[in-house]
């Protein structure tokens, strides 16, 4: 039989570019790690913009010594928009959001990127600080660890999962669905707060798809205090998202508020109240040990695991740490109701003035109202800072 000459082979697929998007304001030795290790990365074909935020340390002057495209901000202006102008100026397929803290593994970018060469359909993707906290002290790296192992549950398949959200930490998101939603708000988020879930929510809920990829990670290297945490958790993190998860209607139950962590923070309000009847009652003290109890079961994992990671001294020292997140979830949900409730009276109230019908129900302020709701917001989380 004569021999059949082969047609033209397949073209492979165009391997994506990539931009490195890096916002900085006074990132000391912390960023100087950071641009090391982005330099021994194995995958090193990126483009490197680091958007200085109004920084007055030299910050911008070390991005430039290492080869990064540095644009400036002369007065800080959030990482919304700092993350959005590097996007802007961004010439790559793909944009990888990095913290000026955090510090990748020499795979972590090469991780991500197979994602997108394997999944041509994935909008989205983020990972999760890894098991080795860097900064000194118990509630920095029982605030790190926290945070890896939220991150690592669920149910992953090739260790990857679907979620709604997304993270700037160490994330991946390709460039033209970022800028065709127009990137994070700025105007509702000028400081560090939830700005990357929210664009999660606007991405998923058009039919974009994000995942958590668990074998992407990074060493996360933030020093934590008390306050700081209290302050994140709160103002930062816990009040913005519980509007959002309002204003969107969603039934959130992934990451940091699964059922279990919902029914910890109730059983640590219960706690509380308990504690301030045990002058009173003996059985108020029977009550905070059984709600303590309860913490403990419905978290045992998550305690071996710090075990694990830490020894049982630490395990132990850390509880008082998570009850005090889970007494900043429950503040947050008051907190927020109760400016939902306002921010909504306000609305009806408008609405009826101009003589216009208003349908009950939370999602019933629209996008408009809901604009000029939002600057009453970002006035009012200013002063609680």
């Amino acid at each position: 039989m004569d021999d059949v000459p082969a047609g033209p082979a397949s073209p492979e697929p165009r391997r994506p570019s990539l931009s490195v998007v890096v916002p900085v304001c006074n990132g000391g030795s912390d960023f100087k790690r950071c641009l090391r290790r982005l330099r021994d990365s194995s995958w090193a074909d990126f483009e490197l913009i680091v958007v200085d935020d109004g920084s007055t340390d030299d910050s911008g002057l070390l991005a430039e010594s290492q080869g990064a495209i540095v644009l400036r901000h002369d007065r800080p202006q959030g990482p919304a928009a700092a993350r959005n102008l590097g996007a802007e100026r961004a010439s790559a397929d793909l944009i990888f959001f990095l913290d000026a803290d955090v510090a990748v593994y020499p795979d972590t970018i090469e991780r991500g990127m197979a994602r997108f060469l394997d999944d041509p359909g994935l909008t989205g993707l983020f990972g999760s600080y890894d098991d080795q906290p860097t900064a000194p002290g118990l509630v920095s790296r029982f605030r790190n660890l926290l945070h890896h192992y939220v991150h690592q549950q669920g149910d992953f398949e090739l260790d990857s999962r679907p979620v709604h959200t997304f993270w700037t930490g160490c994330g991946m998101i390709r460039r033209r669905d970022f800028l065709d939603f127009g990137g994070f708000d700025p105007r509702l988020y000028p400081r560090p707060a939830i700005e990357d879930i929210e664009l999660g929510y606007r991405l998923t809920r058009s039919g974009r798809r994000i995942v958590l990829a668990r074998d992407v990670q990074a060493t996360h290297m933030k020093r934590w205090s008390v306050f700081e945490v209290v302050r994140t958790d709160i103002f930062r993190r816990g009040v913005p998202w519980m509007l959002l998860i309002k204003r969107s209607g969603t039934h959130e139950t992934d990451l940091n508020v699964q059922l279990k962590q919902q029914v910890s923070v109730a059983a640590t309000g219960l706690m509380l109240v308990a504690a301030a009847g045990v002058p009173l009652s003996a059985w108020a003290g029977v009550a905070v040990g059984a709600c303590a109890g309860s913490v403990v079961v419905l978290n045992l994992e998550f305690y071996r695991f710090l075990g694990r990671r830490r020894g049982l001294g630490f395990a132990l020292a850390s509880f008082p740490l998570h009850l005090l997140y889970f007494v900043c979830c429950g503040v947050s949900v008051v907190i927020a109701l109760l400016r939902w409730h306002v921010l909504e009276r306000s609305h009806r109230a408008n609405a009826r003035g101009r003589g216009e019908r208003v349908d009950r129900g939370a999602r019933s302020i629209p996008g408009p109202a809901w604009s000029r709701l939002a600057r009453r917001l970002k006035r009012w989380t200013a002063r609680s800072r």
